[in-house]
């Protein structure tokens, strides 16, 4: 028996799309524009921190700046300096909102100015110092001190191209609270540019609560010398950290191999399980993806989404679209449905990356950037419940149904027009009462 199931979108009708990235809200910028993280202040103000300038990526002008938003980013304040535009390079600004209200701003700065390698002069936004400040009115403004968090010294450090003299790292993973305890995710790299990576967590139990940042106690994570690495390869890059409700911790992060990597703790991240290719479930089929940003956030209902590419590439290109898995978690694990295209350019050539998820106000959102223009994304609430459920569906799916055949049956069917953005779904039910090699 074969049955095949055809549902469309209202054909001649069209539509919008809100996973075409166009469709989106701007945030502004400088030009180059990076990681537009989001945190909603108490008031229901959004605070967005970035990293932009008015060059390309890796300017010595690079600089973080935050914006607001009170209408859910439809609308943007006027950029305010976190740290004024350089050199020196400050880059890859992450946020921190705390019970007090205090923001927290952690980013990477050439404090020194030092820029030459191998007896050149190079790309220098991806060393120096890991500083902070604070804001304590809503990212208004934001303190004159930074506060440097040390960072200790390990292999990678000893043996990247300048001897350790500068630490060699940027952060990609947004803080990631559990139980009044903060982690923070970067990348050290052993050798420059981007080369023998590896990820560390910053671990702090008191930043929540501390009053002056330089209370702030630090752990530099996982125990030892060698941070988490690739299953195979060298290049293990943007560890992004979830905690699951028994309190372990699940992580993923991009590779050269074609697929996402991930590993487990269960001992409050000093160790990890050996790193292997992430898989949709323990013994599922592993995750495609290729260098380029995956992110991973735990959400209020309990459940997971987990944003990535679902191409097996290599290499930094072919960023577009992104596509969204809903995870749940069972007897330890997260397992993950199939994937739905999530966010999308009609440019094939567009990389769409560094995103964040935001949950306000019974809605989740999606800010992405693709280095020219960051945007913010309603993602649609019929898309989180059908990835959220895959795992509980039995039952041939009827709303918007247009046709339907089984066995021998045919039929007429208008087809959509795909140049006018109609579009439809093909399931096909398969019941083969035997099953041999070389069958069709």
């Amino acid at each position: 028996m074969i049955a095949l199931l055809i549902a469309t979108t209202a054909i001649g009708q069209p539509t919008q799309d809100l996973r075409n990235i166009a469709t989106g809200w701007e945030i502004p910028s400088e030009g180059y524009c990076d990681q537009p993280y989001v945190v909603v202040l108490d008031d229901g103000t959004w605070l967005c921190t970035m990293t932009t300038g008015p060059g390309q990526e890796g300017d010595q002008r690079q600089h973080v700046v935050s914006t607001r938003s009170t209408d859910q980013g439809h609308t943007w304040s006027e950029l305010t300096d976190i740290e004024p535009i350089g050199p020196p390079e400050a880059s890859w600004v992450m946020p921190l909102l705390t019970p007090s209200g205090r923001v927290y701003a952690f980013y990477v700065r050439n404090t020194r100015g030092f820029r030459t390698i191998g007896g050149q002069e190079r790309r220098a936004d991806m060393l120096g110092d890991y500083v902070c400040k604070v804001s304590d009115d809503g990212g208004r403004t934001w303190s004159e001190r930074r506060w440097t968090i040390p960072l200790r010294e390990t292999e990678a450090d000893r043996g990247n191209d300048v001897g350790g003299d500068e630490q060699f790292f940027w952060g990609v993973g947004k803080p990631m609270s559990h139980e009044g305890t903060v982690w923070l995710g970067f990348s050290k790299i052993g050798k420059w540019l981007v080369d023998e990576t590896e990820g560390w967590f910053l671990r702090s139990d008191n930043v929540l609560t501390a009053e002056e940042p330089s209370d702030v106690r630090w752990t530099l994570l996982p125990e030892g010398d060698v941070g988490l690495r690739a299953p195979a390869g060298s290049i293990a890059e943007e560890h992004n950290l979830v905690a699951l409700s028994d309190g372990s911790l699940y992580c993923t992060y991009r590779t050269v191999n074609g697929h996402l990597a991930a590993a487990y703790s269960r001992a409050g991240g000093r160790t990890w399980t050996t790193p292997a290719h992430a898989r949709y479930s323990p013994e599922g089929r592993v995750i495609k993806n290729p260098r380029g940003p995956a992110f991973v956030r735990k959400f209020s209902n309990g459940k997971y989404l987990l944003l990535y590419y679902n191409y097996g590439g290599k290499d930094f290109s072919r960023r577009n679209p992104y596509w969204l898995s809903g995870g749940i978690e069972r007897d330890g694990y997260i397992h993950w449905s199939e994937p739905e295209i999530c966010l999308y350019d009609d440019d094939p050539t567009v990389r769409i990356g560094y995103p964040d998820f935001i949950e306000d106000g019974g809605q989740i959102f999606i800010s992405e950037t693709n280095k020219v223009t960051a945007r913010v994304h309603p993602v649609d609430w019929e898309l989180l419940r059908g990835v959220w459920r895959q795992h509980e569906l039995t039952g041939v799916p009827r709303e918007g149904r247009v046709a339907e055949f089984a066995g021998g049956e045919s039929g007429e069917l208008r087809w959509p027009d795909l140049s006018q953005r109609e579009g439809f779904t093909l399931e096909a039910w398969v019941d083969a009462e035997e099953c041999r090699p070389g069958d069709v």
